[in-house]
């Protein structure tokens, strides 16, 4: 994919993935991504650098906390549970006490799983 970037007064006023219009100022532009860790890691702001032909567009990465994913995960073990119920509630002819009550039983020793690890390499195993 091509990327665009229009400078105006030193500052970049826009970015396009598609050719550029007529008005002066644009430059190729290219993205700069470090590697990161799958679910340890993630991509946070970007900066441009203006120095660089084609322009570098440069991505900031961001350490992902044991917490946060820990909460990520028990959100995702209610997931199930979440869409049944809500389908169920749509449409109350579908109803299955039964079903909703096994879905949810599922959820506390997922979540006792995912609330006793202490490292990302516990988070890991899980998956």
């Amino acid at each position: 994919m091509s990327l665009y970037v229009r400078i105006e007064n030193g500052e970049v006023k826009d970015v396009w993935d598609t050719p550029p219009d007529s008005r002066p100022g644009w430059k190729s532009a290219i993205e700069i991504k470090p590697s990161i860790i799958a679910h340890r890691q993630g991509y946070s702001g970007h900066t441009f650098d203006l120095t660089k032909d084609p322009v570098e567009i440069v991505y900031s990465t961001f350490d992902v906390t044991v917490a946060d994913r820990k909460v990520q995960m028990n959100q995702q073990a209610e997931m199930p549970f979440n869409m049944l119920f809500r389908q169920q509630a749509a449409d109350p002819s579908t109803y299955d006490p039964v079903a909703l009550q096994a879905a949810k039983d599922t959820i506390a020793p997922k979540q006792a799983a995912i609330n006793a690890c202490t490292t990302h390499d516990q988070l890991d195993a899980l998956l």
